[in-house]
């Protein structure tokens, strides 16, 4: 089924035509004689069918003709226009709409049990796909789009924890995932003859019963981030004092000794708590 353009008139014109007919039938009928009311009623008769040729387009909408059972086309111009009579006519919205799917438990890539939603936008492209190619185009976007979330959503992680930076997630890929998404979607919605604008997550979570467990798991990643950073730091300023000291000749250390001082250097800049230097008066050694 493709959509396809239907003659049409001007609706004005035929409008006037059946009101005149309709009036000039019922005048034959009141005052002529019975062949002339034979003819009024024939007239009354054309009028009422140029009349059920009429139909009103919005702005922004499609009419859907068929004539008792045979699909005949579809007219997209907005007005008053005529075209065949007896014609059964079924309109089709052609604005933008938006579908906030429901929030969907699904398991992610490494059977994490999430909760995922998205807004779907969407518009459709062909009318006559739209209304006979599927039985109930709005719901067959519902359906297929939440289908189409729980199978993205189950093709990646939630998050990677670090373990690959070239890993897409769900978390820190937003736009990437938006962008399989909208494919897999238009793939899905091509049969009702609806086009995806857009496809974006809204929602995305950990399920209630793990939640806890994973923000102590992305807490604890935090956590040897930090330490990591300051640990490198505190290595860097180590190696620069130990130079220091031996090119500027201030003290001569043997390797005891340096590695006392990068032991002690390394607990007063790694500690998370303050330090207590201890003066020896004595001799270092």
């Amino acid at each position: 089924m493709k959509e396809k353009s239907i003659f049409k008139m001007n609706g004005f014109a035929a409008l006037i035509i059946a009101l005149l007919c309709i009036g000039f039938g019922i005048y034959l009928i009141a005052t002529g004689s019975i062949s002339e009311k034979i003819s009024g009623g024939i007239v009354v008769i054309l009028g009422l069918i140029v009349a059920t040729s009429l139909t009103i387009v919005q702005p922004n909408e499609a009419k859907v003709l068929t004539f008792f059972g045979t699909y005949l086309g579809v007219i997209r111009d907005q007005g008053l226009w005529a075209t065949i009579p007896f014609t059964f006519k079924r309109s089709v919205s052609l604005r933008v709409t938006n579908f906030n799917s429901e929030r969907l438990k699904v398991n992610d890539l490494e059977g994490n049990p999430i909760e995922i939603a998205a807004v779907v936008v969407y518009k459709v492209r062909d009318a006559a796909k739209a209304l006979y190619d599927v039985e109930n185009y709005e719901k067959f976007i519902q359906i297929q789009s939440e289908t189409g979330i729980r199978h993205i959503a189950s093709r990646y992680a939630y998050d990677s924890f670090g373990h690959s930076e070239n890993t897409f997630t769900l978390r820190q890929n937003s736009d990437e995932v938006a962008d399989v998404l909208m494919y897999d979607l238009q793939k899905r919605l091509d049969v009702a003859g609806v086009d995806v604008i857009e496809a974006r997550i809204m929602h995305l979570a950990y399920s209630s019963e793990i939640a806890s467990a994973m923000l102590q798991r992305q807490q604890a990643q935090a956590v040897l981030s930090a330490r990591k950073v300051i640990v490198d730091g505190a290595v860097g300023l180590v190696k620069a004092a130990i130079d220091q000291l031996a090119e500027q000749e201030i003290v001569d250390l043997d390797e005891e000794k340096k590695a006392q001082m990068v032991n002690n250097l390394m607990v007063a800049i790694v500690s998370e708590k303050g330090t207590q230097p201890i003066i020896n008066t004595g001799s270092i050694y």
